[in-house]
């Protein structure tokens, strides 16, 4: 009867109002014995849990951020190898400066997460004057290098620079520090204060930029700056408005340069017309048909033999899709679902204005590019001609984002609820508990003193 009675106790289901995380915590006898729904409440109650957690939204960012860096090594490698061999340079040309600029944006990393969130505050205005400073000197002819018909880069001798892809970084920093103080003061209530001088500054950004040509970075600020009003809780009729005025700009930007106009006649594109256009966008389509859903193989692609333009930079996801299949875009996309979830919940879980507003501008830039990008490849959207963050070939588009994700670690280790959980971690860290077994412990208290010998009798 003890043995019966043990037994219906381990195959009883749960009570009513009982936390169905006991079937998961219990014995394996329990979890079992119980039914399917049982186990499927019992998974997403854990995985609730898990993601409720404070250091969850650090963890993702980090890991999601290291997948797609690595990734994006290995699709670089595979998809310029034979670009190099056909300029006469060695196979690993674009690779080698890919990764000296992973490398150093991995150092930028590091120190934008190690550094206070009011350190940040103080960078904010220096960094501004030295962006808006090199945009003046792309703008100047014989100064800025042109490449494919923008004039976007700064020519240092063994390296060059866009500062264009900083502006978006100034623009995250700036109007995170800009709405805080406004919100502090009170003044965000009034139209004038919440636009005045956002919307100003972010303009003389991108009519700089717009100087250069770059339409796909300024398309990015565009977004960021919906974001940074979004956040702040602008009126309707102001979004309204504004998206009014950008979408007259926009059309009066594609109508007046032609190659704009025929990339906006390429979405959804299925075949070549008589004189050849949409080639880009057609061979890209046709990677991912060839790819199937597990694709071809690493580094057995045929588009990048001349047929897919940009194949390691702008469309580097029709390689992807080409070379790993359906599996590997979805992971590539599910990766940036993450990082976007995580950004996200930064910027809500913290009571800081800066941090909220500066991580929801650093999400919203992150994810808008990866949306531009991704729609491109897939005959979507038009071709913008921006990269892939953290994925795509580009040394400076590389060192941009990841000085972001930096700023959205240091701003995931701020919030109370990380700290506590970094605080108890690094307390009864296992590397302090083993070490405290090996090393002798230090005495706190004085030695007794010594008794008195006893006298012989």
């Amino acid at each position: 009867m003890a043995g019966q009675g043990s037994k219906g106790a381990a195959t009883a289901p749960p009570e009513r109002g009982e936390s169905p995380l006991k079937l998961i915590s219990a014995t394996s006898t329990t979890f079992k014995s119980a039914g399917p729904l049982a186990r499927l409440r019992a998974f997403r109650a854990r995985l609730r849990y898990a993601l409720e957690r404070p250091l969850t939204p650090y963890y993702l960012i980090l890991g999601s951020v290291l997948l797609l860096l690595v990734l994006g090594l290995v699709m670089v490698f595979s998809s310029s190898q034979i670009l190099a061999m056909g300029q006469h340079r060695s196979a690993l040309f674009y690779f080698r400066k890919q990764l000296v600029a992973a490398m150093l944006g991995t150092v930028m990393l590091v120190l934008l997460a190690r550094t206070p969130a009011a350190v940040l505050r103080v960078l904010v205005y220096p960094l501004l004057c030295v962006v808006v400073g090199a945009l003046v000197l792309v703008a100047i002819p014989g100064v800025g290098v042109q490449i494919n018909g923008n004039r976007n880069w700064l020519d240092f001798g063994f390296f060059q620079v866009q500062p264009s892809e900083f502006a978006k970084l100034a623009l995250v920093l700036w109007g995170g520090d800009l709405l805080a103080r406004k919100q502090r003061t009170g003044t965000l209530e009034q139209w004038k204060h919440l636009l005045i001088p956002l919307v100003p500054g972010a303009l003389l950004l991108l009519m700089l930029i717009m100087l250069g040509g770059d339409m796909g970075t300024s398309m990015i600020l565009v977004a960021m700056l919906f974001g940074l009003l979004w956040m702040v809780g602008a009126p309707v009729r102001l979004f309204v408005a504004t998206l009014g005025v950008a979408v007259v700009a926009c059309t009066a930007l594609v109508v007046t340069v032609p190659h704009r106009a025929e990339r906006l006649s390429c979405i959804g594109v299925t075949r070549l017309d008589a004189k050849g256009a949409c080639f880009q966008a057609l061979h890209g389509v046709y990677s991912f048909a060839l790819g199937g859903p597990f694709g071809s193989g690493l580094g057995a692609g045929v588009e990048k033999w001349g047929q897919l333009p940009e194949a390691h930079t702008d469309f580097i996801f029709a390689a992807t899709g080409e070379e790993l299949g359906l599996v590997g875009t979805l992971s590539v996309i599910g990766l940036f679902a993450a990082l976007g979830y995580a950004g996200i919940r930064v910027a809500i879980g913290t009571k800081d204005p800066f941090v909220r507003y500066a991580a929801g501008a650093a999400t919203t830039w992150i994810m808008a590019q990866a949306m531009v990008n991704l729609g491109s490849a897939l005959g979507l959207l038009p071709i913008a001609g921006v990269p892939l963050p953290l994925f795509s070939y580009g040394g400076s588009a590389m060192l941009s984002a990841m000085c972001a994700v930096g700023v959205l670690l240091c701003f995931a280790r701020s919030t109370p609820g990380a700290q506590a959980a970094l605080a108890a971690r690094t307390t009864n860290s296992r590397f302090r508990t083993r070490l405290a077994r090996v090393l002798p412990r230090r005495r706190t208290t004085a030695r007794p003193a010594s008794r008195p010998a006893r006298r012989e009798r």
